[in-house]
């Protein structure tokens, strides 16, 4: 069987991740369904657009999170899925609020670990 790549799954946990904290979001706030999935889906794409935009600017590719030169950064990289897990309680804490914001965070740091995923997957087809 062929290995995953890891960023590749740090990339699958965080979505899922993310659409966790959208739905526990639409649970506490029907009205605003609509408005928190649109935010899921933009700020990621719009994230990783804008950076490669800019990183082009300033001619420097996208880093990879996980290499095999440093194993121990798998678990520094594991903090953004487990960041936006721990998220998705806020919206059963303070049922009241408005959760954009926080769908927003959550979004760009989906987006950063996308582009990691991408650049992985990149640097592999160069190899």
């Amino acid at each position: 069987m062929k290995r995953f790549e890891p960023n590749a799954l740090l990339a699958i946990c965080t979505v899922f991740a993310l659409l966790l904290v959208v739905l526990s979001a639409s649970v506490n706030a029907p009205q605003s369904t609509l408005k928190y999935a649109a935010l899921a889906l933009a700020c990621p794409v719009g994230f990783i657009l804008l950076n490669a935009w800019m990183l082009k600017r300033r001619n420097r590719v996208p880093r990879v999170m996980i290499t095999p030169e440093l194993p121990s950064m798998v678990i520094w990289a594991s903090l953004f899925p487990l960041m936006v897990l721990t998220s998705s309680v806020l919206p059963f804490l303070a049922p009241s609020a408005d959760f954009g914001l926080m769908i927003i965070i959550a979004g760009v740091w989906t987006g950063v670990t996308i582009e990691s995923a991408l650049q992985a997957r990149r640097n592999a087809a160069q190899s």
